[in-house]
């Protein structure tokens, strides 16, 4: 049994261990820039917000606090029963550039979030060369947009067509200290860390708090229409457009976008777990190889070495579980090791609870098995029969 659980193991470390070398020549994150003189209204902002009042004034802000790069800000609520409009009508009085629509009825095809981005790109002006999708949870920060712009023309960073960032995380309750890192770390064992360009489309990685993408791009592959009935349509549309033979990039934003994403660790398992399996951006193959590899590097090492741990101690001492011990107690050092890495990605000061966030691992895995085994009904207070 011990050496079955070796040879079912080994493989998938090995290729976890090989994204990981990958990630630790990523590139730098991207910085704040002044703004760019010849840039001037190349952007359109849009904001989709379903009952967002509790949480869109820091993005609102944020956006304003862009420079003349940024055309306009368009806020698209689909039916807020919250004061969310409230909120954007009164940022409005202080800049002209935001407006705000309601999107049409959500067709029975469509998610809410990518249909609402796509009325925002419909209603956006033909002259912004660039479309910057934001959710209103995000905090950005001054220089976000310059910095965007600053690396999608640079050659260094290869002159990409899309950019999505992935963020520094605000969390407040201890719940969300000790399984938020956990649900994070999944998917840096399945792909690659930001900053790192993937090696194949169906490996691209997005984040779509964060996605900067050419018109002419969006336009080409007919706006947000490949993603509608994705729940995670971020990666879902750059995973297309990236096959297409256009350049994407996921890049560490932590120096130019802060998101309080969710409300403690329930809302965090619930809201958060539903969508990181990523199987709308996946085939099967894919999806169950993914897991297949979580569950070798990240899932099972701490239960199994406890428990040839406590063989050990019985006297059940043999050359395999000698291995088993040593193969294991590396993962969960490797696994420690990490916390460090990602740290910058937190907002400081950090919780004890997120140096024993990899206690968490076996129920961070379990809830990426869950989620892959069934469709979300519900989102954001919305029922969905797709």
């Amino acid at each position: 049994m011990t050496l079955i659980l070796l040879l079912l193991t080994i493989p998938a470390a090995c290729i976890a261990l090989s994204r990981l070398f990958r990630g630790a020549r990523r590139r730098s994150p991207i910085a704040p820039q002044l703004p760019l003189g010849n840039q001037k209204g190349t952007v359109s902002a849009i904001v989709p917000t379903l009952n967002e009042e509790q949480r869109i004034r820091p993005c609102l802000e944020g956006l304003r606090e862009q420079s003349e790069e940024i055309r306009e800000i368009i806020v698209v609520d689909s039916r807020s029963q919250d004061g969310t409009q409230e909120r954007v009508k009164e940022a409005q009085t202080q800049d002209p550039r935001l407006c705000l629509i309601t999107d049409p009825p959500l067709p029975t095809d469509w998610v809410g979030r990518p249909w609402a981005l796509h009325n925002g790109f419909l209603h956006s002006s033909p002259q912004s060369e660039w479309i910057l999708g934001i959710d209103a949870d995000t905090q950005p920060k001054a220089g976000l947009v310059s910095g965007l712009l600053e690396v999608a023309r640079s050659r260094d960073y290869r002159d990409y067509d899309v950019i999505s960032l992935s963020p520094q995380f605000i969390l407040e309750f201890p719940g969300e200290w000790w399984l938020q890192p956990a649900l994070l770390m999944t998917l840096i064992y399945r792909f690659e860390s930001s900053g790192v360009d993937a090696q194949t489309p169906e490996r691209v990685m997005a984040n779509g708090q964060c996605f900067f993408c050419r018109r002419s791009v969006l336009e080409e592959v007919g706006g947000y229409t490949e993603a509608k009935g994705s729940f995670c349509d971020d990666v879902t549309l750059a995973r297309t457009i990236a096959a297409r033979g256009f350049k994407v990039g996921f890049l560490d934003g932590r120096r130019v976008l802060s998101v309080r994403m969710y409300e403690g660790a329930r809302e965090t398992w619930r809201e958060w777990g539903r969508s990181l399996d990523l199987k709308d951006a996946s085939s099967v193959a894919q999806l169950w190889c993914d897991l297949w590899v979580l569950l070798s590097v990240q899932g099972l090492p701490l239960p199994l070495f406890l428990g040839f741990l406590a063989l050990w101690g019985m006297g059940y001492s043999s050359v395999p579980i000698a291995i088993a011990l040593g193969f294991n107690g590396s993962l969960i050092l490797i696994r420690w090791a990490l916390l460090f890495a990602i740290a910058p990605s937190y907002h400081p000061p950090i919780s004890w609870l997120f140096w024993l966030s990899p206690l968490a691992d076996p129920l961070a895995v379990l809830r990426i098995f869950l989620s892959a085994q069934n469709k979300p009904t519900q989102w954001r207070g919305r029922a969905y029969k797709l």
